[in-house]
């Protein structure tokens, strides 16, 4: 029980000030583009235990309800005052670190000897060394191919600097100084939270401050089950997929969502084994970890924009995935990538909320967040530089009561986008064009938010491009109850002239002065029946630019000439229209991939793959799958017993044991 209802909104309001003051101090002093423009960093405070009581909300990375730090602080077992460890390693962190860029500081607090909390803060690295500039490659396949790890170690001990683990770290990275001022940005950070908390700890002592830490984590835990309760009980089921894993086939996350009262359940059982890629999230299986629970923690505070922001909120989430599965791999598998998994993941525990509350959740957004990234010698200076250009995203899902957000999708929405000036002034590239794309939004009755389009011209020579995390390039954003699918992602070098080229996802691209890079980046989902839509609405797009008269008579039933509505046309034209309102659409590519690869066949895969070897999995796989594609083609049957028989034989065909 609560017993002072008027502190706890004081104390709340007082903590998230502090992490927000905590967060601007890195935004406004950091040195990485990534940092300052983009807000690619966090700033939270833990309790004594582990638990996030203090998350922003407004700048920097807000997602981060679940950390599981508790590993991380039990690993120093003499914490003094002045200390600061510093981590990047996501296996000796036990998953409260998911992929190397991302450089963490932790700072006790201490009154009188004794914790109160502690300070962390991270800021997601332009580079840190490993195989490629940016430190992140989806062909990695072992974390030893993405930079420097450091296992939890004082940085600062009774505040002196150890100077070794200092060089350790700057001198395994191609951005040192850079990577020094982020550094100090996150030490300042940490030091204003400490003098925050101090200051509460001097007004109302150290005793109220801890229990007021708990009944604040309490508070969200009993406002999200409030919410939890409405949903009806059942098990609810989704999938979806990331695309060209190893062998070119798909990689699919699969979930079934289990509501009971007021608890949640998320059973990852079916989703595909660790790859040899890049794309794993190591969490250990870690219970409400953060890599998790993104949409259902924004569905909450949705529906309940009062709810303290903080890991209460996650305390009714358990979670299951098994061992060796590309949600809880094996050391030492490569994870740079696994921003694109945790963005897939949302939709998919969308998806599985859609079934569940079909009126209040949105379509699919983009699905991706593009970083793109150049190194280079500057031809002016002679310097080497390393930075990121833009992450480019999409638009978001239309929602059921209006359209989705053009240009950002929610999953993604803490990125802030860079501004062409300061790309300009601190890479020598020129932006060409960068804006919305035409016709990239699923048609709706509420369409979903328009793409972006992004030219590069190149400078300098030997220009190395990195793009990753690019993905639905070919599935699309999936549409609901009628709604359009949003148009998928493309790459192009050289638009427009005799050396055009469609380049599919990048990795790693070599450019040369004069080239040109253009990303068109997905739409998102519509949603509800397109020829319901206001034609006043559709009129307004296609003034706008957002929407073709071409698209708006193909998808909308809407005549428009010459920017004017033919009202008698649109009145003929929509009457003849018929279309079946499918609860979800998901593209022809999709629905062409499972016409062979239903659940049950997938299933069949994934529990068959589970007896054999974690070293023969990914190759068991592609085999498996390239052969029954092959019988599928020539018109033999296939059912899911097939699917174990043929693994067999081909095991037997390499003639190991």
């Amino acid at each position: 029980m609560i017993a002072d209802k008027v502190f706890l909104e004081i104390f709340n309001n007082r903590i998230q000030a502090t992490v927000e003051e905590m967060a601007n101090v890195v935004l406004r002093t950091g040195f990485t583009a990534f940092v300052k423009e983009t807000g690619d960093f966090g700033t939270y405070l833990l309790s004594s235990s582990g638990e996030t009581f203090g998350s922003p909300l407004e700048t920097g990375y807000n997602l981060s309800l679940g950390i599981p730090a508790a590993a991380t602080i039990q690993s120093i077992n003499d914490w003094q005052e002045g200390d600061i460890v510093i981590c990047n390693d996501p296996y000796a962190t036990q998953g409260m670190v998911t992929h190397l860029p991302d450089m963490h500081l932790i700072k006790p607090f201490f009154h009188e000897g004794r914790i109160i909390a502690f300070g962390m803060c991270f800021v997601h690295s332009s580079d840190v060394g490993g195989k490629v500039p940016g430190s992140v490659s989806p062909s990695a396949y072992d974390i030893h191919m993405e930079g420097i790890r450091i296992a939890p170690i004082k940085l600062y001990e009774a505040g002196v600097l150890n100077e070794t683990v200092q060089r350790l770290f700057l001198d395994n990275s191609r951005i040192p100084e850079q990577n020094l001022g982020d550094l100090r940005a996150l030490m300042a950070a940490l030091n204003r939270g400490e003098q925050r908390m101090g200051e509460l700890i001097a007004r109302y002592g150290a005793e109220r401050i801890e229990q007021g830490i708990e009944e604040l984590l309490e508070y969200a835990e009993l406002k999200a089950r409030a919410i939890v309760s409405d949903i009806q009980d059942g098990t609810y089921e989704f999938w979806d997929y990331l695309e060209k894993g190893p062998g070119g086939y798909p990689i699919r996350l699969r979930c079934s969502m289990t509501i009971n009262k007021s608890d949640i359940y998320l059973d990852f059982n079916g989703s595909d084994p660790q790859v040899r890629a890049s794309f794993n999230i190591p969490t250990h299986n870690q219970q409400g970890h953060y890599m998790l629970v993104p949409a259902l923690i924004r569905y909450f505070r949705t529906l309940d924009p009062t709810i303290p922001w903080n890991s209460g909120m996650i305390r009714l989430v358990r979670n299951y995935a098994p061992p060796a599965s590309i949600l809880n791999p094996e050391p030492m598998a490569a994870v740079g990538a696994r921003a694109a998994t945790f963005i897939r993941l949302m939709d998919v525990i969308t998806g599985a909320l859609s079934k569940a509350q079909g009126s209040k959740v949105p379509a699919a957004g983009a699905g991706q967040a593009c970083i793109v990234m150049m190194a280079m010698t500057d031809a002016n200076d002679g310097k080497k530089k390393v930075g990121v250009i833009q992450p480019i995203c999409g638009g978001s899902g239309a929602r059921p009561m209006k359209d989705g957000i053009d240009g950002m999708d929610f999953a993604v929405g803490h990125l802030r986008n860079i501004p062409a000036e300061t790309v300009e002034a601190e890479m020598p590239v020129m932006i060409e064009h960068y804006g919305l794309r035409p016709d990239s939004a699923g048609a709706g009755t509420f369409r979903g938010g328009s793409g972006i389009e992004l030219r590069v011209r190149i400078r300098t020579p030997d220009t190395v491009m990195t793009a990753r995390n690019m993905e639905r390039m070919e599935f699309q954003p999936w549409g609901r109850l009628g709604g359009g699918v949003g148009t998928h992602g493309e790459a192009i070098l050289n638009v427009g002239l005799d050396t055009e080229e469609q380049l599919g996802r990048i990795d790693e691209l070599l450019l040369q002065p004069g080239d040109t890079v253009t990303f068109l980046s997905q739409g998102g989902g519509g949603y509800g029946d397109p020829i319901e839509r206001d034609v006043q609405l559709v009129l307004k797009d296609v003034r706008s630019g957002l929407v073709s008269t071409h698209q708006a008579l193909e998808r909308y039933g809407v005549v428009i000439r010459n920017l004017a509505l033919d009202e008698e046309q649109t009145r003929i034209e929509r009457a003849k229209r018929e279309q079946e309102k499918q609860d979800f659409n998901y593209g022809h590519t999709r629905e062409k991939y499972e016409t062979l690869w239903t659940d049950e066949m997938q299933l069949a895969l994934v529990n068959s793959l589970s007896n054999y070897p974690l070293a023969l999995r990914d190759y068991l796989k592609r085999r498996t799958m390239n052969a029954a594609e092959h019988r599928f083609v020539g018109n033999a049957s296939l059912t899911p017993l097939d699917i174990p028989v043929m693994m067999e034989e081909l095991r037997q065909q390499i003639g190991l044991q």
